[in-house]
Formats: C-alpha cells, structure tokens, sequence
C-alpha cells in the first residue's frame, strides 16, 4: 500500500461515494478556475515562435496537453494532501471539496492525481522525441516542483516560496519549454517578456494565500501572507500586479518586446478590482471576488500579450 493512503487517524471518515460519482464532481475537483495559468503560458511560447516564424502544430497540441494535465495533477494532489494534513473541512473555502463534501475516497483522489502525471509524462516523451531530449530535464523537474509543492515532508505550499516556485515554473519554465520545441532554441528577450507572466502567475498563489492566510497559520504553515499579515500581504500583491505591467513597459521602451504587447495593459482594470476586492476583508468568502479577479487579470493580461505578439506576425508577414 502506497504510504499515506489511508485515512489517517484523526480526520473524518469518509463515506463510500456513490457509484460512478457524477462528472461535475470530478470537474471541481481539477478546479477549472485555476487552469488559465497552465494554457496562457502555452499560447504565448507559441506565438512567440510564430512571431519568429516558426510553428509545429503537433507540438502545440502535445504541450498544451501536458501542461494542462500537469495543473490539473498539482490541484488534486493538493487536494488530497490537504485533507492528508486535516486543513480541509466541508466548511473550505475555494476547494474542489471532492472528499470531504462529495465523499470520494482520498485513494482515488491521489491515483487520479498520478494518471495525470503518467498521461503528462508520455506526452513529454513524444515531445522530447520530436523535439529534443533537453527539453526531459526541465519538464521532469516542472513535475516534481508540482508534486512537492503539497506533497513530501515539508510542501512548498507551508513555506513563503510557494509563489515564487509557482510563478517560475508555470511562467518562464513552460513558456521557454514551448517557444524551444517550436524554434529549436531559445531567446533572451522572449524570456524577459515570459517574467512578466510569470509574476501574474505567482500573484494568483498569493491571492489564494491572502484568503487562506488564517487557516493556514492554524495548520502551521508559514506563507508569504502568513508572515506578512493581510495588509502587507495585499500591498505585496498590487506591487507585483503593478510590477507584471511596469516591466513590459520597460521592455517594449528598450526594444525587447513588440509595441503591440502594450496591448495587455487594458487588463489593468481586473488587477485594481483585485486589489480592492481584499482590502478590508476578512472572511476568506468574502474575498473570493477578489481571488477570480487576480486570476482572471492573469488571463486577460496573458492573452493580449500574446495576441500583441500574434498581431506582429500578421504585420511581419504582410507588411
């Protein structure tokens, strides 16, 4: 038996879940919400490669699969080890709920959570095959950053890295990863611009913390907003929203990125309602608005850039 398996002593038993537990069940449980962070990067290492002429439809299909299937793997193995560790009641906010509310087997949960991983891991052999064998070592280690995140003895979810871990490995790590098995290398100024993503991304974790600042300390977890305290911890937030806009700014006035990327700053407004949204709050339902805003500023602020980045192409092509 797969050590931690078991219910551990201590927590509520779970009742067998009904048979062939329902799909909307399941769909939670891979908190859809979150799944932006793992297709923008994915669509912008694309258009970039486009943006230099080159583009490898199999390889766009294969990658946007792995990392989508790699999200999903990192929110269900939280899931379980949250419930593991007992921060998970019926009362959470902002879970799946999969097995405390829906009554699914926590062993079920933690195989799902491997199937995906495999499924990831055999799409990365296709791309390593197609591609280059460079490319396993990096996304080999994006799978264990994903596991350990909630799992091993100490996750990176319980420290004040989680965002820093999160934003590195879902921005810059999957947006070069693209733009390489599209071009055949790498570029420096690309991998500026993916930085940029890269903080929205670490921003939706902090948000996700700034709401679970209070249960998290309970459980003894020591994360950014834990440390910090509400107040600074949404100061810190708007700073690196604020810090994602400054930089393509900055990199588009130096000649790094197209003037066309300036596009993502009409995604401003979502990051001030996100701010907003957690001043003064304490409840983390009452700060659920403001949680979807930061994580919608990431999908809109993504996607101009990369339609910015799209739109350079057409003109190169044409012009």
């Amino acid at each position: 038996m797969q050590p931690g398996l078991e219910t551990p002593s201590g927590l509520p038993h779970v009742s067998p879940e009904p048979r062939g537990a329902r799909l909307d069940v399941w769909w939670r449980l891979m908190r859809p919400h979150t799944l932006t962070a793992s297709f923008v990067p994915v669509l912008l290492g694309t258009a970039m490669a486009l943006h230099d002429g080159h583009f490898r439809l199999p390889m766009f299909l294969a990658m946007l699969a792995a990392s989508v299937l790699i999200q999903c793997a990192t929110n269900i193995i939280n899931e379980y080890f949250d419930y593991v560790r007992g921060l998970d009641t019926k009362e959470s906010v902002g879970i799946g709920g999969t097995i405390v509310r829906d009554n699914v087997q926590p062993r079920r949960v933690f195989w799902i959570a491997m199937l995906f991983y495999g499924i990831s891991l055999l799409l990365g052999v296709y791309i390593c095959y197609s591609s280059s064998w460079w490319v396993a070592a990096a996304g080999t280690l994006s799978i264990l950053v994903s596991y350990l995140y909630s799992g091993g003895p100490r996750p990176i979810s319980g420290t004040p890295l989680g965002e820093l871990f999160s934003g590195l490995f879902m921005g810059p790590v999957i947006i070069m990863i693209t733009y390489f098995i599209h071009a055949g290398r790498l570029s420096a100024d690309h991998l500026l611009v993916s930085l940029s993503i890269g903080i929205t991304i670490g921003a939706i974790n902090m948000a996700n913390n700034i709401r679970d600042r209070v249960q998290d300390e309970a459980g003894g977890r020591r994360t950014l907003p834990v440390l910090l305290g509400h107040d600074r911890a949404v100061r810190a937030l708007a700073l690196s929203l604020a810090a994602a806009v400054v930089w393509l700014v900055a990199l588009v006035l130096a000649g790094a990125a197209t003037p066309w990327t300036l596009i993502g700053i009409l995604g401003i407004p979502k990051a001030v309602q996100a701010v907003r949204g957690f001043r003064g709050k304490s409840k983390p339902a009452e700060m659920m608005p403001a949680m979807k805003a930061t994580a919608q500023f990431n999908t809109v602020f993504g996607l101009l850039v990369t339609a910015g980045f799209l739109v350079q192409s057409w003109w190169n092509a044409w012009m």
